[in-house]
């Protein structure tokens, strides 16, 4: 069951969900009007990447979504259903690409947490690519509600924190460290790889402020961006049960 103490946090501007679909559709190689696939985000929120999803691989393919509750502005083509929990009404292998986008942190508790990747692996098909992206733990200001070093606290201490500084009443968020992914991933016996380098080049070509450091980290050999995806603020993975994505990109 869902927490009822837990709010919507779902970004429901347009034109910042633009490039973020542009990123993931880069990402995972989606090929525009391509051959037909079945697509699934998890937690679409807004539902406005799910619509620009469908509408970059065109009527062919068919897009679902699903989230705990409906704050859909963006309801054209797409096949949206409610869930309760982590479980996913589907078939097992029944996609060829599953979409997690800072969903994880928001399903619950690590075992919650555990359960929402083994329900993205259970219904991805055996070919089939899984994106997960998390916001670090680690980020000096936590995104969800703008306080420095809200998520680096431990548990007990986040929402006494968040009630003192006047923002809210409960911390209903569990962000993840890098170590805290790859265990789960690891742990559902998926393949995977980190796209930190991958992501700075598509940040790169689809943001449209481009700030210089992204620019600069992007002219940094291969092997030197890999260390630094620890300080990543936020974790992206592409992941699949086949053996292609056991490198990290």
């Amino acid at each position: 069951m869902a927490d009822s103490r837990r709010r919507p946090h779902a970004a429901l501007d347009i034109e910042s969900r633009r490039p973020k679909a542009a990123k993931i559709c880069r990402l995972l190689g989606m090929q525009r009007n391509g051959p037909p696939l079945r697509v699934l985000e998890v937690g679409c929120g807004s539902g406005i990447i799910s619509q620009l999803i469908a509408d970059w691989l065109g009527p062919q393919s068919q897009i679902h979504a699903v989230d705990v509750i409906d704050q859909r502005i963006e309801n054209g083509s797409v096949h949206f259903q409610k869930v309760d929990g982590t479980s996913l009404p589907f078939d097992d292998d029944t996609f060829d690409y599953v979409i997690s986008n800072h969903v994880i942190e928001h399903v619950g508790d690590h075992s919650a947490q555990s359960e929402h990747v083994k329900e993205l692996r259970r219904v991805l098909s055996p070919t089939g690519t899984g994106y997960l992206a998390v916001p670090s733990r680690w980020q000096i200001i936590e995104p969800h509600y703008r306080l420095v070093f809200l998520s680096w606290l431990p548990q007990s201490l986040r929402t006494p924190y968040l009630q003192l500084s006047g923002r809210g009443n409960h911390y209903d968020c569990l962000p993840l460290s890098m170590h805290q992914v790859e265990e789960f991933l690891a742990k559902n016996d998926l393949k995977f790889g980190n796209q930190f380098s991958m992501a700075i080049n598509s940040l790169i070509q689809t943001e449209s402020n481009r700030s210089l450091l992204p620019k600069l980290v992007s002219l940094l050999p291969k092997t030197a961006l890999h260390p630094l995806r620890v300080l990543s603020p936020t974790h992206i993975y592409l992941f699949g049960k086949s053996p292609q994505w056991s490198q990290n990109a």
